[in-house]
Parts: C-alpha cells; sequence; structure tokens
C-alpha cells in the first residue's frame, strides 16, 4: 500500500534552515525553476534562509556565480537570504572578486571575530 505525496514543498520548520541541493552543471533554463524554488522556500516555510548545498556543481566559473547572485536576489526579495554549504575552495576568491558577499555555513559572520580570538596590542601603544 503507498500513500500519495503532498503537493507542494514539504512543511520546514522555522528553526532549521531549508536546503536546496544543486547538483552538475545547472542550465540557463533551470535558474528560473530554482529561483522560484527558493521563494516557495522561504514565503511558505516561515524561514527567513535557504541552505544551498553547491557541492555538486563542480569547479567555479561565472555562470556559478550568476546562479547564486540571481538565486540570492530572490531571497532577498521574499524577505531572506542564502547560505553556501560545501563551496569549491577557490568560489570565495571568484566572489569576492565580482564584488559579491555570502555567508558560508560553517564560518563566523564577516562582522563578528570568531570565538577566543583576542586583538594583539603593541606595548607601546597607548590605552584606548
Amino acid at each position: 500500500m503507498s500513500s500519495a505525496r503532498p503537493p507542494g514543498l514539504p512543511h520546514v520548520d522555522a528553526m532549521t534552515p531549508a536546503v536546496l541541493v544543486l547538483a552538475g552543471p545547472v542550465t540557463r533554463d533551470e535558474v528560473r525553476g530554482l529561483c522560484e524554488d527558493v521563494r516557495a522556500l522561504l514565503e511558505g516555510g516561515g524561514a527567513s534562509v535557504v541552505v544551498c548545498d553547491i557541492g555538486g556543481l563542480g569547479p567555479p566559473g561565472l555562470a556559478v556565480v550568476d546562479l547564486l547572485a540571481r538565486l540570492q536576489l530572490a531571497a532577498r526579495r521574499a524577505g531572506g537570504h542564502i547560505r553556501l554549504r560545501d563551496p569549491d575552495p577557490a568560489l570565495p576568491a571568484l566572489l569576492d572578486l565580482v564584488g559579491l558577499r555570502f555567508e558560508v555555513e560553517g564560518q563566523p559572520e564577516q562582522r563578528e571575530p570568531p570565538l577566543g580570538v583576542q586583538e594583539e596590542m603593541e606595548s607601546g601603544d597607548p590605552a584606548v
């Protein structure tokens, strides 16, 4: 006996971000559908972030940058943002080169120093 899967996207707990897995080279025609998926996950699930698992996209290039920029734009229009999971090591440098910043899972946010890190002070520096 089998049961039919309910229509639409699965229920998403607001404390657990939704995950969108991107695999293989994504064609231009698939980008619109992925943007719709991001919007639906944010609007329907009540979450403010969608985690994009991009480990399967392969080596980064301008097509990947374009895809991520469009997904981020779709997420922002829906009131959220995307977080990257498992990016290629060269991708952050490429994104920085084109002026895009993305939150990467497992890394501290840009505006917060990592825990346990303290700034050093030169002995001749005046106290602030």
